[in-house]
């Protein structure tokens, strides 16, 4: 059974909306194959139902070749012989039955499982076509869930609905209309009022335990959360000698806990009886008829054990459907936040007809940019920034002037509100989004590793590339020697997120699959302001060999790591107010000279 989450709001008119949103991947156009098998599956479940409904009147037969006066030794031979062959062609009805379910599951696992798959695809690719500004916002572990909820929501009710629901309901019309015609519409009416009246209570009930069971989860999450708080801070807690305190807010707690799990047992306990209450009633009174029926001779012996065996087949799935309610209303939650985010617009989208960016000399030129996160805080105001071909920019100025975001539109993690941004005098607008990102190459302030190897991670900027190409990276990022003093080399894993790695051999790695990648343009991103001097003197050098022969945006932090650049950039809140060579800007004596004086400053007073 899937798991439930605490909140099962459906939405007025979600479930609706979500089983639409499901039925194209039932019946993909142009898939033959995969409507073939919804058809057979369909015809499968048909075909079972309906030997399943049959197999009452073979039994019924049985009870009444058996039931004659067995006084004559021949008569009782040939009945015997007839019900024992009865018998056996009723088990024979209700092994195809089973047999016919089961044929329909395999016939139709392939179409749920693709279902399962390309739902799974087209969600995952969706939200890396999605915006930095959206997954920023949003916790990835969240987003995973919604998928992984979803996912698991779709299986839960193709499964229930078409193999459960589906089948209970058709079973019922077929039994009902076997009553009506075969023993009259007071046996129907019992029926569809016996059943019209469990489901209509079951739901009611369901309903009430459902927000029953939140209350006791709310309180079983607050318990749980105040132990792992308390062990967390354990040092706190014996410097202030608060273990009896403590302990009486987790029970405190846990009382809460304990009255919301009672309700949620009282709970089911007057859903049982009450479920068995009214089946029974139904049952009774249909029995009755036909004990009455038999009495006066208008039915047969063989026709009571049938009325009875037909009242089990209706009544006995009809346990499982409380859970069964509460967990397709959960599904079609799950399954609505999931297409709620396949939903998301993409903030940034290819032109219809964009071609690839041909990079020729990589000549980048912000002209009048204007741009801002949200429309009432501007972050760059008229930018005006040239970067010629071979040339190294560098974008210094305080935290929050936007020298970050000149990557970000670079890289086109954003369109630009106002103004052009154009690489070789092509608008980045006008091209596609993947020949952009394979023409810029970043390295971040923090390298962020997969939880794979060494070779792997540095793989990763260019697929397909050989040993030989890593190696090569590896070397003039100088961590080849570092990779191979470890005890698997280059299969060393380096933990999520590269934690067992320290701060410099991840920006070693991180300038690796960037060489690797080779691209024409590059962009540095404050790429050694989290490391200590000593490995950012080192760093430094792996660097100026990354961006030899490449045009280059450095944005830094550390004025000691730009003064070669060919031209430095102060900017303050999105506007440049200086720009020249550091020779120049130090003879300006303005603000860049003002910021390179307090960092020298800084610097004497932490060597002393």
């Amino acid at each position: 059974m899937r798991p439930t989450t605490t909140s099962v709001k459906l939405k007025p008119g979600q479930g609706m909306s979500v089983i639409k949103s499901v039925l194209p991947y039932l019946w993909p156009k142009g898939r033959g194959d995969i409507k073939l098998r919804v058809v057979l599956s369909m015809l499968a479940l048909l075909v079972g139902e309906i030997l399943g409904v049959m197999a009452p009147f073979f039994y019924k037969a049985a009870v009444d070749g058996l039931a004659p006066d067995a006084s004559a030794d021949q008569t009782v031979y040939l009945l015997t012989a007839g019900a024992i062959g009865l018998t056996i062609a009723y088990g024979v009805m209700r092994l195809m039955s089973v047999g016919f379910s089961q044929l329909r599951d395999v016939i139709f696992a392939r179409v749920g499982q693709r279902a399962l798959r390309q739902l799974a695809l087209e969600t995952f690719q969706h939200m890396h076509r999605l915006s930095l500004r959206y997954h920023i916002t949003r916790k990835t572990g969240g987003l995973s869930r919604i998928i992984e909820r979803g996912v698991k929501g779709v299986e839960f009710l193709l499964r229930f609905m078409l193999f459960s629901i589906g089948p209970l309901v058709l079973k019922l019309l077929i039994v009902a209309g076997i009553f009506y015609f075969a023993f009259g519409p007071l046996y129907m009416a019992i029926v569809l009022v016996t059943i019209g009246f469990y489901i209509w209570f079951t739901f009611a009930v369901t309903e009430w335990r459902v927000k029953v069971r939140k209350e006791m989860n709310d309180k079983d999450t607050d318990a749980n959360q105040k132990a792992v708080d308390s062990l967390l801070n354990f040092e706190t807690v014996k410097y202030f000698a608060a273990e009896e305190r403590e302990a009486k807010r987790y029970d405190e707690s846990m009382r809460g806990y304990e009255v919301a799990a009672l309700k949620t047992n009282y709970s089911l306990a007057f859903l049982n009886v009450g479920q068995t209450f009214i089946i029974t009633i139904g049952l009774v009174g249909v029995m009755v008829l036909a004990a009455m029926g038999v009495q006066a001779g208008t039915l047969t012996v063989g026709d009571f054990v049938m009325v009875n065996a037909f009242m089990i087949q209706i009544t006995m799935p009809l346990g499982f459907l409380g859970t069964v309610y509460r967990e397709i209303r959960q599904a079609l939650v799950d399954m609505g936040e999931m297409f709620d985010l396949l939903g998301q617009p993409q903030e940034v989208e290819d032109k219809d007809g964009a071609r690839d960016l041909k990079v020729k000399g990589g000549l980048i030129e912000f002209d009048d940019v204007t741009f801002g996160y949200n429309p009432d805080r501007v972050i760059l105001a008229g930018l005006n920034l040239r970067v010629g071909k071979g040339e190294t920019v560098a974008v210094v100025g305080p935290s929050g002037s936007g020298k970050s975001t000149i990557g970000r539109l670079l890289f086109r993690f954003y369109d630009v509100g106002h103004g052009t941004l154009k690489i070789d005098g092509q608008d980045v607008r006008d091209v596609t989004q993947s020949s952009v990102h394979g023409a810029i190459g970043i390295v971040p302030q923090d390298t962020v590793l997969f939880n794979d190897t060494v070779g792997y991670n540095i793989a990763y900027g260019r697929e397909g590339a050989s040993q030989k190409e890593i190696v090569a990276a590896a070397k003039a990022a100088k961590i080849h020697d570092f990779v191979m003093s470890l005890p698997d080399g280059y299969q060393t894993t380096v933990g999520e997120r590269g934690l067992k790695l320290s701060g410099g051999e991840k920006q070693r790695v991180g300038i690796a699959r960037t060489l690797l990648k080779d691209p024409p343009i590059l962009v540095l991103d404050e790429a050694t302001s989290a490391l200590d001097t000593e490995t950012e003197r080192d760093i430094q050098e792996s660097l100026r060999g990354l961006g030899s022969g490449r045009s280059v945006i450095t944005i830094a932090h550390r004025l000691s790591t730009v003064v070669d650049a060919d031209k430095i950039v102060v900017l303050e809140q999105g506007v440049i107010t200086e720009q020249g060579t550091h020779e120049e800007l130090l003879k300006l004596d303005g603000r860049y000279a003002h910021m390179w004086h307090m960092q020298e400053a800084e610097n004497a007073e932490d060597v002393a």
